[in-house]
């Protein structure tokens, strides 16, 4: 028998061993890795530049500015760090960044501290996240709400 199988055996019926440190934090660096390669692409392939990326199939369709509208020029800006040109282009976008790295953070510390990341939404959170995004978009796209086009 190896060291190994002898000391799982010596735990208690159904208890499992917990990863080391290093090992548990694979996955939040591996997802920062992934977002920190998409932005560096964005980064260094400007969206203004016509033919780099495809056109929003809803605003090339019905004039309509999506949600999403403005989002590579907004990261494009972001990471030159043209915050006033991120924000013009798309707030909501930038409000996303800004949430996606409280929670990264907030993970990176439950995962050295040993606890997992829950992310519990209720209906309310989930249903004003829904009134948000539908507002941000209705705004952008009346003619007062023309200061959130992209």
């Amino acid at each position: 028998m190896t060291a190994e199988t002898e000391s799982a055996r010596d735990l208690p019926a159904g208890a499992r061993r917990q990863p080391g440190t290093p090992t548990r934090l694979l996955v939040p660096a591996g997802l920062l890795a992934a977002v920190a390669g998409a932005f560096a692409y964005v980064g260094a392939v400007d969206p203004n530049e016509p033919g780099h990326y495809p056109a929003c199939p809803l605003l090339r369709l019905t004039g309509v500015y999506c949600p999403g509208c403005g989002g590579l020029r907004s990261a494009h800006a972001f990471i030159h760090g043209d915050l006033t040109a991120a924000l013009g282009a798309n707030a909501l976008a930038v409000a996303g960044y800004a949430l996606f790295a409280v929670v990264w953070t907030v993970w990176v510390i439950r995962v050295v501290r040993g606890r997992p990341l829950r992310i519990e939404l209720g209906p309310v959170q989930l249903w004003g996240a829904g009134v948000l995004v539908t507002v941000f978009t209705l705004v952008r796209n009346l003619p007062f709400g023309s200061w959130l086009h992209p």
